[in-house]
């Protein structure tokens, strides 16, 4: 395969990158990701909608992986170290639990578990999503910016930022805890990546963390703002203890 072949491939490659990362900064309006709930107006996002954005996802991931001339060696898009990749990916997993269960404590003071129902669509946004992200930035984007010369760490951190922006977890009324997840999945990840050589512990505890996320707060990413929550909303309306509810005079006029 001759240079002028093999520099095309990359820049295909650097292409198709450059469209997931631009995928990612548009999930809020395909329904998915961290956008994955209702809106606040109790619509639902259509589900043709969603898989589109699953299916070009996907389908780019496979194109870069297919296209470029050194897809696993350069940009990591393999497994990599294989008991690397599962002890890596089972401690970040672990983290990524206990992190999710201190927010929600924190937050709600327990644990708010999630309709049951609500499980497998989680499940599957949370994986596919988990799988769209580090193909493109703890893969793709951090194996350019390397092959381009720029130091691992510098790299790292830069594919991080980059990742942490296109959630739009940083934009107003939105909780900044998640926006330093984002950005610790992202570095956390890029560090994994690196020492394994391979995105796949990356990926597994990326996806466990999501999903730990929204079992423990009932959200897929995305928090109410405090006080509009459901139990928050009904603690307001609710009478305090040791008071006792007066009827109407309407009522009372009635009973006599």
């Amino acid at each position: 395969m001759d240079d002028f072949v093999l520099v095309s491939r990359s820049l295909i490659a650097v292409g198709l990158t450059l469209l997931m990362a631009m995928l990612r900064l548009d999930s809020e309006r395909f329904g998915t990701a961290e956008y994955y709930e209702a809106t606040g107006a109790g619509e639902r996002p259509n589900l043709r909608r969603r898989l589109a954005w699953y299916g070009i996802g996907i389908f780019l991931a496979i194109g870069i992986f297919t296209i470029h001339p050194e897809p696993q060696s350069e940009l990591f898009l393999g497994i990599g170290d294989r008991l690397g990749a599962v002890l890596g990916g089972i401690v970040f997993g672990l983290a990524g639990v206990v992190i999710a269960v201190a927010f929600a404590s924190y937050r709600y003071r327990r644990i708010r578990f999630p309709d049951e129902g609500s499980y497998p669509g989680a499940l599957f946004n949370s994986t596919a999503t988990a799988f769209i992200d580090e193909v493109a930035f703890r893969g793709a984007l951090f194996g350019l910016l390397i092959t381009a010369g720029i130091d691992p760490t510098a790299a790292n951190l830069i594919q991080a930022i980059v990742y942490a922006l296109t959630t739009r977890l940083g934009a107003p009324g939105r909780d900044r805890y998640l926006l330093v997840l984002a950005l610790g999945i992202g570095i956390v990840g890029g560090w994994l990546t690196a020492l394994t050589g391979g995105i796949a512990a990356a990926f597994l505890g990326h996806a466990v963390t999501r999903f730990a996320v929204f079992l423990c707060t009932g959200h897929a990413g995305q928090t109410m703002p405090r006080g509009r929550e459901v139990e928050e909303i009904e603690n307001r309306r609710r009478t305090p203890d040791g008071w006792r509810v007066i009827g109407s005079r309407e009522s009372i006029s009635r009973d006599r």
